[in-house]
C-alpha cells in the first residue's frame, strides 16, 4: 500500500513538519520525565500551539486519541523502547519492539512509526537488533501503507560523556543515515552535526528521504533559534524537538516561534521575539 495518504497527513502543504516528541517516558530514565510529569497537561498545552504532529508511545497515544476534533496534530507512534539513556549503561543493553507495532499504529490512526537506529561504541549487538527491528517493521509498514521513520543515533562513550550524548561528527551521521535510507525509511529523524552548515550533506545522502532533525538536550532559547534556522537553509524537512519544547518554561510559546521557523522561513531573531513577546 502507498504511504502518500498519511505522508500528507504528517508534512504540511509546504513539505514542511514540525513533530513535537514526549515520548520520553517510555525509556525508563527519570530526567526524561522533567515537564511531562503531568502528561495530559503537556500535551493540551502543546496541542494548542498546532504543531503538525506529536510523537508518543502506545499507552499514551490511546490517551490522546480520545481528545474530541479533527484538527489536532497527527501521530507518530514510537514503537521501540531502549536503555541506552542513563549514565552508566546496563549490563545487557536492548531496543525492544513493542509487539505487532504497525498493527497498532494502525489501531490508533498513526500517520507514522518511529524506531532507532542505534550506534554506540562497542556495541554491535544493539546496532545488530535495530537493524533487525527496522527490517521487521518496514515489512508490516509496506502491508498497511503506514510511513517509517528511522532515527540513526550515533552516541559517544557513556563512560567517557555521560549518557545519551550525540556525536556530532558529520561522517558517521552521513554513513548512518545512509543505512537508515537503504533500509527503507520514508522519513529520516537524525541528530544536527558539530557544524550545522555542513548539514546539507547529510539532506544529500539521504537520497531525496525528507530528513527531520532531532533536537537532543537543553540549549538555549538562542541556540535552538539560531541552529534550527540555519538547518532549515541547509535543506532539512523540519525538526522533532522533545525537551526543548516541553521542559521549556513556556513551551505553547516555543511552539509557535519555532513553526514560524520551519514553515514561514522566519529568522532566528524574529522567532525569538515571537517567543519573548
Amino acid at each position: 500500500m502507498s504511504v502518500t495518504a498519511r505522508m500528507n497527513r504528517m508534512f504540511a502543504q509546504d513539505g514542511k513538519c514540525f513533530d513535537v516528541a514526549i515520548d520520553h517516558g517510555f525509556f525508563n530514565e527519570f530526567s526524561f520525565l522533567s515537564g511531562i510529569e503531568n502528561m495530559k497537561h503537556a500535551i493540551d498545552t502543546v496541542i494548542r500551539s498546532n504543531p503538525d504532529c506529536v510523537q508518543l508511545s502506545i499507552g499514551q497515544a490511546r490517551e490522546y486519541q480520545q481528545i474530541p476534533g479533527k484538527n489536532k496534530p497527527g501521530l507518530v507512534l514510537r514503537t521501540d523502547a531502549a536503555n541506552i539513556y542513563g549514565k552508566e549503561l546496563p549490563r545487557h543493553l536492548f531496543s525492544e519492539l513493542a509487539d505487532q507495532a504497525v498493527w497498532h499504529a494502525v489501531r490508533l490512526d498513526a500517520v507514522a512509526v518511529c524506531v532507532n537506529l542505534l550506534l554506540l561504541p562497542g556495541q554491535p549487538e544493539l546496532h545488530h537488533q535495530c537493524v533487525t527491528n527496522i527490517s521487521r517493521l518496514k515489512t508490516e509498514c509496506e502491508q498497511y501503507g503506514m510511513p517509517l521513520m528511522v532515527e540513526p543515533l550515533v552516541m559517544l562513550p557513556n563512560e567517557a560523556y555521560g549518557g545519551y550524548m550525540v556525536d556530532g561528527d558529520i561522517r558517521k551521521i552521513t554513513a548512518l543515515v545512509r543505512q537508515g535510507v537503504e533500509l527503507g525509511a520514508d522519513i529520516i529523524k537524525a541528530d544536527p552535526c558539530d557544524d550545522v552548515t555542513e548539514y546539507h550533506r547529510v539532506i544529500e545522502v539521504a537520497s531525496g528521504v525528507p530528513v527531520l532533525v532531532r533536537g537532543g538536550g537543553r540549549a538555549s532559547d538562542e541556540e535552538i533559534m539560531q541552529r534550527t534556522a540555519e538547518l532549515m537553509k541547509q535543506g532539512a524537512a523540519g525538526i522533532v524537538y522533545g525537551r526543548n519544547v516541553i521542559q521549556h518554561t513556556n513551551p505553547a510559546g516555543m511552539t509557535t516561534a519555532l513553526m514560524s521557523i520551519v514553515h514561514e522561513g522566519t529568522s532566528a531573531e524574529q522567532a525569538l521575539a515571537t517567543l519573548n513577546g
